[in-house]
């Protein structure tokens, strides 16, 4: 029919390699013109209300090495649906960034919902206005409205694979989130602006493995884009078995669409991801490091020049022993652990500390300021210091993500790992 002639070419997902379950590939023929690709593996830009936190366009833009697609989260803008219903042109536009390829989540990986209000029926978001309660069919309308590229449906998220979940609980999330995925495909079906969406199905199902695999098995032999790993988050002691189900799971899934996973983004925990076959991640823990005074400063170097490994091993060693005395500080918004692979800019140390954040960085902090400099601009409570700590941390972060894609091409990911490792405390 001439309807199928105007839509733009599907998404494809093309593998260059798949070394030890790493994929290695491009995704081609997005956006809504069909002439864009990003290559995998990668991470989304982190936002809040579709804004970078602490930048304008312009420092965004100085950045080297953004993302190709930015995360919204359906939390921080489904209150402002009737808005952009009103609108008509879609989140993209409306936000400036109509360039940007775009993802909506339902949630904020840094300030989750409330547990305990998703029902058979519905699953609810807080942004600042308080609750908004989701049918399928109200989900798909302010989709509609915001008209992002992907989306992450409707789903049950509440059995992760940290609480160790009751197989009833488990089984209940896998059950929900299917019946949300099949209306939302039908919903998408009788629309014409949401079939230009891809549907990103989510699988489910606690830290029960029969059920992990069921949602896995399930969810593919429908027609979605993707697939979100939800629920894979946690701490240390559980990275094992959560690991574990997450290969399994991978497993079940077909190579030619894309994975996504939320909730995790350390460096160490995103290359153990990547080895069991995940291709897309968040990029909030750059917003952790900046939220708490902190510059990332972990090498990702994996083949340095002799010369110069030395005395950057020194550095990183001093840098670790520092951070092992470091416990908990409070900051206002995150109160997360300082990991070993950053510095607290805060610390009277760096009081007369003249070298950048990270030597031969070529951010713009680091090129234009010191270490001293962003010290004093935090303990003064200066917004600078936010702006600044997030263009390094940003352009830290996708730096590594580029040295995966190098490290995977030159098959040197070994080394890669080895020396994220050997930083990771």
């Amino acid at each position: 029919s001439c309807h199928d002639l105007e839509e733009s070419p599907r998404m494809k997902l093309s593998l260059t390699k798949v070394v030890n379950g790493c994929r290695l590939g491009k995704i081609k023929n997005l956006g809504k013109t069909g002439d864009r690709t990003m290559d995998i593996p990668a991470c989304l830009l982190y936002t809040k209300t579709g804004s970078a936190p602490h930048l304008t366009h312009q420092t965004l833009h100085a950045i080297h090495g953004v993302p190709a697609m930015a995360q919204l989260t359906l939390s921080s803008l489904a209150e402002h649906h009737e808005v952009l219903a009103e609108y008509k042109e879609g989140i993209g536009k409306f936000i400036g960034m109509p360039e940007s390829l775009l993802y909506c989540s339902l949630h904020d990986p840094v300030s989750p919902c409330p547990a305990g209000y998703v029902t058979n029926k519905s699953v609810s978001v807080w942004g600042v206005g308080g609750r908004v309660e989701m049918t399928a069919s109200k989900f798909m309308t302010i989709q509609q409205a915001l008209q992002p590229d992907w989306f992450q449906c409707l789903s049950d998220g509440e059995a992760s694979c940290e609480e160790g979940t009751s197989i009833k609980r488990a089984r209940k999330s896998v059950d929900r989130s299917l019946l949300f995925l099949d209306n939302c495909l039908r919903l998408q079906e009788e629309s014409e602006v949401l079939r230009k969406s891809t549907i990103i199905g989510v699988i489910e199902g606690g830290d029960v493995m029969e059920e992990r695999l069921r949602s896995a098995r399930e969810t593919a032999k429908r027609p979605v884009g993707g697939f979100l790993l939800d629920g894979f988050q946690g701490n240390p002691t559980t990275l094992e078995t959560r690991l574990y189900l997450l290969s399994s799971v991978t497993a079940e899934l077909p190579e030619d669409k894309p994975r996504l996973i939320c909730g995790v983004s350390r460096p160490d925990e995103v290359l153990e991801c990547i080895e069991r076959g995940v291709d897309l991640f968040e990029s909030f823990f750059p917003y952790q490091v900046t939220e708490r005074g902190c510059a990332l400063t972990f090498s990702f170097d994996y083949q340095p020049n002799p010369e110069e490994t030395l005395s950057q091993q020194n550095g990183i060693q001093e840098e670790i022993k520092y951070t092992d005395q470091t416990k908990k500080i409070k900051t206002t918004s995150c109160n997360q652990e300082i990991t070993s692979f950053e510095i607290n800019l805060k610390e009277k140390k760096y009081q007369e500390d003249f070298d950048p954040l990270v030597r031969g960085c070529s951010c713009y902090c680091c090129k234009n300021h010191t270490r001293a400099y962003i010290h004093h601009l935090l303990v003064t409570n200066e917004l600078l210091a936010g702006v600044l700590l997030m263009m390094h941390n940003f352009e830290h972060y996708f730096g590594f993500f580029h040295s995966i894609r190098e490290a995977l091409r030159s098959d040197r990911l070994a080394q890669l790992k080895e020396l994220i490792r050997r930083q990771a405390s």
